[in-house]
């Protein structure tokens, strides 16, 4: 897309008193910084795309295949306890993860009056306790860049009272154990397992489920086979870490691990207590300078002797503003009322969506709500259904760019005021709208640099040329490392097409032995509502394709857990006990032509740096083939904004599971 095509008209940027700007000099401002997007852009694309990272689990060397191993778990205490699931044994409900999105729906089923056995409920987790996220990562800084009142479930039904605006990853942590203990989850869960492979039995109407748990050095691997009648799979969707391919890696001398798997042995310290006293006259290196670096930076530059953050692209840095939570506010103004925590993360997404009244009041008044072209990738109602021609797309992608930039300018901006050294202020700005890269919030980020001994080492978009043993290359210098963070982040969300099987890692086989698999490949994401697929009965999974979205996740994951729930609550009603639901082709293709016929409101992608929103840039290559560009249209979300796609789900839910076969399970 050229920037002529994306330049605003003039009734697209008239001033609030309705008189139009000195539209010559806007429009040429708006060009200038426009081919500034271009070239960033342009400089980061790669022609292999993914395939320039390699993922943890899966990397020959034994060296970076140890960078994803479980520093946490605690095999021996696990070992001692009953094991939760048996070898063939049989269950109502088979959740795969143990995350927030896991224990929301396992709270949704039993809240619906559906989980009233003792082997009606079985949790399958990779990791070695409840969590999910804020089990893996436990790195130092870390806290949820959401509010925590809107992002951490269940707060009112718990009654729980977060400590911090923005809660740290250990109270995140506590949390999900928390809600494992209310709703008496402790039992029910398999740590340290995955599920390999599950097959949908015609003969018998169940799912048949291999799972393999890790029992640790000593007792090694235990295979096991289970049947359930609803398979959930909710493992999240930034599960995987990976790395860049860089030259040498593997051969590079010192300590090195991935924030995801934070190495408290070699810095000192722990999620606990935060004194990083392991790197005192340590050169440090940092690779990335996503979310995760954001935070980690200013804890490494207060005990490090040297640090060094290698950057590919920078990222927008707002403000944070955290504070302690007021006991009197919250019980006055936030927690005041039955359904507050639904009504505050409405409120607040209604920003984010472009479509707040102008009358309301901003009840949680972030650094997000400051974002209203975020809508760009999460969708708004403001947008109906744009034609996909270039100028009514153009025109679309042009008002989108307008809309970001005085945010953007503001961003740019704060690092002149912040950021002493010209250079290194020059090269922490971030070109780009908002939605090409994840906006991240710090009040320390930014000043971290003007500590004389962290210094940015910017690599114009080009990445790490090689590792030797000694230290990092890039452009042809060394800068010698003791220790080396390596914070880049995990497989793509979009990685098989947004296929929920393939990015768990899971072969799944339906109806007559179909691999799920092979339906996403020849026809692109087919489900109804995001959350089943036709011919894998029984079968719900984590919402990404044909959904509506937020980037508060758990927003996301409480509305597909409560209509998966409504689906099985309602066709258990119908047929008076276990039954088997399906979604018709019909309405599944229904479904997906919705996507389809809004696939242009997401073009705004087609301006953004490469990053895990445009899979490395392969969104953006060119594609010509009519089959191919179906199947990427079918991949969008619903892009009128959640709060829109959450009327359809209640009008739908309203009526009697119209597209859905619903028969009594056979073997009862």
């Amino acid at each position: 897309m050229t920037t002529s095509e994306v330049l605003p008209s003039a009734d697209s940027t008239n001033g609030s008193d309705g008189a139009p700007p000195d539209m010559a000099a806007m429009q040429a401002k708006f060009a200038s910084i426009q081919q500034k997007y271009t070239e960033e852009a342009s400089k980061r694309f790669r022609s292999d795309g993914l395939a320039q990272y390699v993922d943890l689990q899966d990397a020959k060397d034994a060296r970076i295949h140890s960078l994803g191993k479980d520093p946490w778990v605690d095999h021996a205490a696990l070992n001692a306890k009953t094991p939760a699931v048996k070898d063939g044994g049989r269950y109502k409900f088979v959740i795969l993860g143990g995350g927030y999105g896991g224990l929301i729906a396992a709270v949704k089923l039993i809240e619906a009056g559906l989980v009233n056995g003792p082997d009606d409920l079985r949790i399958i987790e990779a990791g070695g306790g409840y969590g999910g996220t804020w089990y893996w990562n436990r790195y130092p800084g870390l806290h949820c860049d959401v509010e925590s009142y809107i992002y951490m479930p269940l707060l009112e039904e718990t009654g729980y009272v977060p400590k911090q605006k923005y809660a740290t990853g250990l109270e995140l942590r506590e949390h999900a154990e928390r809600i494992a203990t209310k709703w008496d989850l402790h039992d029910k869960a398999l740590f340290r397992s995955e599920v390999t492979d599950c097959r949908w039995s015609d003969e018998e109407e169940v799912w048949n489920v291999a799972v393999t748990e890790n029992r640790g050095p000593e007792e090694g691997e235990r295979k096991l086979n289970i049947q359930a009648n609803y398979f959930f799979v909710l493992s999240g969707i930034l599960t995987i870490p990976h790395v860049p391919k860089v030259p040498g890696l593997e051969n590079l001398g010192g300590s090195m691990f991935h924030t995801s798997r934070w190495d408290y042995g070699t810095t000192g310290g722990s999620q606990e207590d935060q004194n990083l006293t392991g790197l005192e006259g340590k050169r440090v290196g940092i690779i990335g300078t996503g979310a995760t670096a954001i935070q980690v930076v200013p804890k490494l530059a207060k005990f490090a002797k040297e640090v060094y953050v290698f950057q590919r692209t920078p990222s927008s840095v707002s403000w944070r503003g955290q504070k302690e939570t007021d006991l009197e506010e919250w019980k006055t103004k936030i927690a005041n009322k039955k359904g507050w925590q639904r009504e505050r993360r409405y409120n607040w997404v209604t920003y984010l969506n472009n479509c707040a009244p102008p009358e309301q009041v901003n009840m949680v008044g972030c650094g997000w709500t400051e974002a209203p072209a975020y809508c760009a990738i999460i969708g708004s109602p403001n947008f109906g259904i744009i034609e996909p021609t270039p100028e009514k797309i153009g025109e679309h992608v042009g008002g989108l760019l307008m809309l970001d930039l005085p945010r953007a300018e503001k961003a740019r901006a704060r690092i002149d005021e912040i950021v002493k050294d010209p250079e290194t202020a020059k090269a922490l700005k971030p070109w780009y709208p908002v939605w090409c890269k994840r906006p991240t919030f710090s009040d320390e980020y930014l000043q971290a640099f003007n500590l004389p001994h962290v210094h940015l080492v910017d690599t114009d978009g080009k990445g790490i040329d090689s590792a030797t043993s000694t230290g990092l290359v890039v452009q042809g210098k060394e800068y010698p490392l003791d220790i080396l963070v390596l914070s880049t982040g995990y497989r793509s969300p979009a990685y098989g097409g947004l296929n929920p099987a393939k990015r768990t890692g899971i072969n799944v086989f339906g109806r007559g032995g179909k691999s799920f698999d092979d339906k996403w490949d020849a026809q692109g994401a087919s489900t109804l509502h995001g959350v089943i697929s036709r011919g894998f009965p029984n079968l719900f999974f984590g919402p990404t394709a044909q959904f509506g979205q937020s980037p508060n996740n758990t927003e996301t994951l409480d509305i597909a857990a409560e209509h998966m729930t409504h689906f099985i609550k309602k066709a258990e009603e119908k047929v008076g006990g276990l039954a088997v639901i399906d979604p018709t082709v019909e309405a599944e293709e229904g479904w997906a032509m919705e996507a389809v016929k809004r696939a242009a409101n997401l073009a705004a992608l087609s301006v953004c740096t490469p990053g895990y929103t445009t899979s490395e840039g392969e969104f953006n290559k060119p594609n010509q083939d009519p089959a191919e560009m179906m199947k990427s249209a079918r991949m969008g979300i619903w892009s009128e904004g959640i709060l829109s796609f959450m009327k359809v789900l209640e009008e739908y839910r309203a009526g009697d599971l119209v597209g859905v076969d619903v028969t009594p399970r056979k073997s009862g």
